[in-house]
């Protein structure tokens, strides 16, 4: 798998994944980066910027890729050990900078875990762990064939569904922390599903006085992860 950005390449080393090649762009020498790898025992190639956008389909990618192993997923029985949890659900959440930025404030906010649906949901992508800027090496990903399969587990094992609706009752204040709990995000135009909306044991909502009554699926989510988080 490509991966690029120096933060992003930079986690990776640090979390061991296995790096196959590097990739440096040979008319931008950066020496604390070339430090970097050569004490990690990465070997890099010296490469043109023509070929490092070739490798990147000419996105961002500050002067350095990596061929790195893919990321993977979890198995959601890791969520069952007994202990208190707090999960966050993306029901099809499609847009791949959204998902990197979402995974950004999990890792900040050390929330257990992200579930994503196999279908209709942004995948692990490259474009994913650039946006993550690292934080994708950190974060328990579980995907499901189905969400609403995955929401009756959590509940046999304890954890309370909270919904996100904008005409929900109660606030994101309100949610109880004191029991395990999942909070779902819905996809970017139309929020949650019907079946998955039915499945909540309690909605909740982000109060806004603004003419323009919705928030961006990653700034809403960092908002939730925020309050329910113990830091």
């Amino acid at each position: 798998m490509i991966i690029y950005g120096k933060n992003t390449v930079k986690e990776a080393v640090i979390a061991k994944r296995p790096v196959y090649k590097v990739y440096l762009d040979e008319k931008k020498p950066d020496h604390k980066l070339n430090h970097f790898l050569d004490n990690a025992n990465i070997k890099y190639q010296l490469v043109s910027k023509h070929e490092l956008n070739q490798l990147t389909d000419n996105q961002n990618h500050q002067g350095i890729v990596a061929d790195v192993k893919a990321y993977g997923y979890e198995d959601i029985s890791i969520l069952f050990d007994g202990t208190k949890k707090k999960v966050l659900i993306l029901d099809q959440i499609e847009d791949p900078h959204n998902l990197g930025a979402i995974l950004r404030s999990v890792e900040a906010t050390k929330i257990d875990a992200v579930i994503l649906p196999k279908n209709r949901s942004a995948d692990l992508t490259p474009t994913v762990a650039k946006t993550a800027v690292g934080a994708i090496e950190y974060v328990k990903v579980i995907q499901v064939g189905n969400i609403n399969q995955a929401i009756q587990k959590l509940k046999d094992n304890g954890f309370w569904i909270v919904g996100t609706d904008m005409h929900a009752e109660k606030t994101y204040k309100e949610i109880d922390t004191s029991v395990s709990i999942a909070v779902i995000i819905g996809n970017e135009g139309e929020g949650m599903t019907y079946l998955t909306k039915q499945s909540c044991d309690y909605l909740v909502k982000i109060p806004m006085k603004g003419k323009v009554n919705s928030l961006n699926a990653s700034v809403a989510a960092a908002l939730i992860l925020y309050q329910i988080a113990d830091l």
